[in-house]
């Protein structure tokens, strides 16, 4: 029997090795090349990534090995910047809607009260604190009745509205008890009243808009500090608020939005400017959807003494209203005591008296969603009109099932192909996906759904898949689609149930500070390349993030690594993850814990 020689062993291991090494780096370009989108046979190439070629003969192929030689040789001659603390004063800071800036700035109209960003050099480059004694929420739905004292140390309303049961201070906490100044017993009652007239608990109203800031657990919009903290109390409630007001400027959300919109003695003049704010309301809200208004002027030959108001100006004030909503089109469905009700018709078949109408001013197609204030996208005078239909019971831009079914079922802009390059198949592509991703996300972070994150962000929200992979009562989605995004896809997510806005990351968002439980950035970082400065964006982030919140990012390897470096300054705990599909995919996962501290650690201030 021959030996073997050792040098021919040693040749063969060496071809081994050198072959093994080969297809390991034919499967990195395989797996790299499978997940930018170019390949045909993504799901095949992406098995074969997986069964491949054991590649454990070559050392810790992770993350943190393929990519700190790059990290440390940043690092080496630039240490990462330590931002300090804003001032005390900053605890509430809104950019965008300062109250000194907002003098500078006509009242008419409340332009005044509307978005006004500070200039590039007047903005903050500093992490804005919490107040002292600062604690974490309590869960839902125990939050909806207990806000901590500490969190909105504001007792002003408790003392405002102390006649309407709203709100009331009880050793280190507010409790709410449910009343307001329209329902006295409680916003229950009060809702229960609705529902005698609109399908409420059928899962047809889902997306309610509520232009106002009192207690029903609507999409709340309200200016900032017309009472004060009264957003920010919305906020630590779980109830989905943000900042805004109805003035000159189109709101930020998509035409046929809403299933239903509510004003409670919010003070806006309905009937002024030829029912310009109605028009607004009436782009945003679905065919079929309802217009609530409770207090003044309705009912106003009852109550006119005790609202120290003439009845001559209360009797013209509703009469303007009912003109407008007749202009609309709108259906009065019903009014009793201080409550009327208005339906929108489900197309504008059953508006001949419109159609004939000389005076009707219709608003130019394709200019319903374009809306972004940057634009000059001045509040239309002109009515919205309705998409086409081919019958007279056809519900204009399509009907919507019933919730939780809308969820994952084919939003109607989809099946008609609204949105160019998403199909029925990409859409469902796209869910599975997100199915994926959020299910890696529970397996990183078990607090996901634990009822530890009620109030949620999605900062670049493309189809809403994630926030629909999230769906449960315990917490909401704010689905945030940027300006700048390729397709406009806001209105697939309202149709799908879930709420959102418009918004540019370049700016502050319209919120307060530490709105957010958890906060999710997919590509965000990719799509704003060269737009704006990324230090801005991570520092917003930190604004509108709770201490000890956390922030999932999404994206590709290089630009985790720019955020990851310039976060080791902001206070925040931070760890990357590989892709779910294992370490071969450049696309990574970054995931973050902000730290807790609150005014007065370390707040040495160069401001």
């Amino acid at each position: 029997m021959a030996l073997k020689n050792p040098a021919d062993g040693r040749t063969r291991s060496g071809v081994q090795i050198f072959i093994v090494f080969g297809l390991c780096c034919f499967f990195y370009i395989l797996g790299a090349w499978q997940r930018s989108g170019f390949g045909k046979g993504d799901s095949i190439a992406l098995e074969i990534t997986k069964q491949g070629a054991d590649c454990n003969i070559i050392p810790s192929l992770n993350f943190e090995t393929h990519h700190v030689g790059d990290v440390r040789n940043s690092d080496e001659s630039e240490k990462p910047q330590s931002f300090k603390p804003c001032p005390p004063r900053y605890v509430d800071h809104t950019p965008c809607q300062d109250q000194k800036r907002a003098m500078n700035f006509p009242r008419v109209n409340m332009v005044y009260r509307e978005r006004h960003c500070p200039r590039e050099e007047h903005k903050l480059h500093c992490l804005v604190p919490a107040p002292k004694g600062y604690v974490t929420p309590f869960p839902w739905p125990k939050s909806r009745d207990y806000v901590p004292y500490a969190n909105t140390p504001y007792k002003a309303l408790t003392v405002e509205k102390a006649i309407q049961n709203w709100i009331q201070y009880e050793g280190n906490v507010f409790r709410f008890p449910g009343g307001g100044t329209q329902f006295p017993q409680g916003a229950d009652k009060y809702i229960d009243q609705l529902a005698d007239v609109i399908p409420i608990t059928k899962g047809t109203v889902r997306t309610a808009l509520d232009t106002g800031c009192g207690e029903c657990p609507n999409h709340v919009v309200c200016p900032r500090d017309s009472h004060q903290a009264q957003v920010q109390f919305a906020l630590e409630r779980g109830v989905p608020s943000v900042i805004g007001v109805l003035g000159t400027i189109k709101m930020p959300y998509p035409s046929r939005a809403f299933d239903m919109a509510h004003c409670s003695r919010c003070l806006i003049s309905w009937g002024a400017n030829d029912g310009k704010y109605l028009k607004e309301v009436d782009r945003v809200l679905r065919p079929g959807g309802y217009w609530i208004l409770s207090g003044p002027p309705i009912n106003w030959r009852n109550n006119y003494e005790a609202w120290r108001r003439p009845k001559e100006e209360l009797e013209e004030e509703q009469q303007k209203i009912e003109d407008a909503a007749k202009l609309l089109c709108w259906e009065k469905k019903h009014e009793k005591g201080e409550i009327a009700i208005w339906q929108k018709r489900v197309n504008d078949n059953s508006c001949h008296s419109r159609q004939d109408d000389s005076q009707v001013n219709y608003c130019k197609a394709g200019e319903a969603d374009d809306v972004w204030y940057k634009l000059y996208k001045k509040m239309d005078e002109c009515i919205t009109p309705y998409p086409d239909v081919s019958s007279p019971d056809e519900v204009a831009g399509g009907e919507l099932k019933p919730f939780p079914e809308r969820l994952d079922a084919v939003p109607p802009r989809i099946a008609s192909g609204s949105v160019p390059g998403i199909s029925v198949e990409t859409y469902q592509e796209d869910n599975n996906i997100w199915k994926k991703h959020v299910s890696a996300y529970k397996q990183i972070n078990r607090l996901i759904d634990s009822g530890r994150y009620r109030n949620i962000l999605d900062m670049n929200a493309g189809l809403g898949g994630f926030a629909a992979a999230l769906d449960s009562p315990k917490l909401w989605v704010m689905n945030v689609v940027p300006t700048i995004a390729d397709k406009d896809t806001l209105g697939v997510i309202y149709e799908r149930g879930l709420i959102g806005i418009y918004h540019d990351w370049c700016e502050a968002f319209s919120t307060y500070p530490r709105t957010y439980d958890l906060i999710h950035a997919n590509f965000l970082f990719s799509l704003y390349k060269d737009k704006c400065n990324i230090e801005d964006i991570l520092l917003e982030m930190d604004r509108i993030l709770r201490p000890e919140g956390a922030v999932i990012f999404r994206d590709e390897v290089d630009f985790l690594i720019k955020v990851k470096k310039i976060t080791a300054g902001m206070r925040w705990d931070t760890k990357m993850m590989d892709h779910e599909d294992g370490p071969l995919v450049p696309e990574k996962v970054l995931v973050v814990v902000k730290q807790y501290w609150t005014v007065g650690e370390n707040t040495t201030s160069t401001q």
